[in-house]
């Protein structure tokens, strides 16, 4: 059976470890602004530049037509090696 010093020490660390992620998340979250901001869309000429190692500024509606002419290859489109075997990778 627990003793009366195990029950204080259990309790108060679970009180500690509770106020501790309440804070951190107060601390960690996003204003409701930013949340808010970010469910609108925004065409992408009011977008800046983004700067590209190697190409320089480009703007994201050049990318999104680069894009659109050159879509990503599909994952089974060859290209070289095959997929790896899957394995059960369990304990």
């Amino acid at each position: 059976m627990l003793n009366r010093t195990s029950v204080i020490f259990c309790s108060v660390s679970i009180v500690v470890a509770s106020v501790a992620c309440i804070g951190g998340y107060q601390l960690a979250a996003l204003p409701k602004a930013s949340i808010a901001a970010a469910k609108v869309p925004v065409p992408p000429e009011t977008l800046p530049e983004l700067d590209l190692p190697g190409f320089g500024k480009v703007s994201v509606l050049d990318l999104m037509g680069y894009y659109i002419d050159n879509p990503p290859a599909p994952v089974n489109a060859g290209g070289g090696a095959a997929a790896a075997p899957k394995r059960f990778g369990g304990c």
